[in-house]
């Protein structure tokens, strides 16, 4: 984010649960530094599901307190990286892993998921970088890499065209909702 003067104004932390406060602190330190956003853009995921929904959160309440134009990027296609294409892997939990192909900052395949033996043969043939945002032990050529708040900023900026304002804003979900849904119990109604 930039300041009346044109002062670049970034802030980072650890991707790390045990320092969700950060963010809440980092969001605070670019208001009083910067003021009252025009544009407020956030990553959509894939990646954590509470952080992404958190952060999607956090943008459309400053959007509702300030009037600014909210924008979506797929996390994914803002990795901290100067390569033109690559591959973004992650644990999708429940025995699975998210696969994408990043072409020119888009994301022109995936998210898809994959076992892990069917990732391992995906990625066996390929030839270009491949990045995961926390270490996998089972892709060892996978090389630990963040996406960029700043990336994800310059991409709104970029391609106008591809990331444009958006109404409402939806995480990128991997599956369908997982709900469980208790057995009826008439003794729950009892008294």
């Amino acid at each position: 984010m930039s300041d009346e003067t044109g002062e670049r104004f970034c802030r980072s932390f650890a991707n790390d649960r045990k320092h969700s406060g950060a963010f809440y602190e980092s969001v605070e330190s670019c208001l009083q530094h910067c003021g009252v956003p025009e544009k407020i853009v956030v990553g959509l995921g894939p990646g954590s599901y509470a952080g992404i929904r958190i952060a999607i959160a956090t943008a459309i309440g400053l959007a509702a307190a300030t009037a600014a134009t909210l924008v979506g990027v797929p996390s994914i296609c803002a990795m901290a990286t100067a390569a033109r294409e690559y591959l973004a892997i992650g644990d999708a939990r429940r025995n699975s892993f998210f696969y994408a192909y990043i072409v020119d900052d888009r994301c022109v395949e995936g998210p898809v998921l994959f076992s892990a033996e069917e990732l391992s043969d995906r990625l066996a043939v390929s030839r270009i970088p491949i990045y995961a945002s926390s270490q996998l032990p089972a892709f060892p050529r996978a090389v630990t890499m963040h996406p960029s708040a700043s990336r994800l900023v310059s991409l709104a900026q970029k391609h106008c065209d591809l990331y444009s304002p958006a109404p409402i804003l939806e995480p990128i979900y991997l599956r369908e909702p997982h709900i469980t849904i208790p057995k009826f119990s008439s003794r729950a109604f009892r008294k």
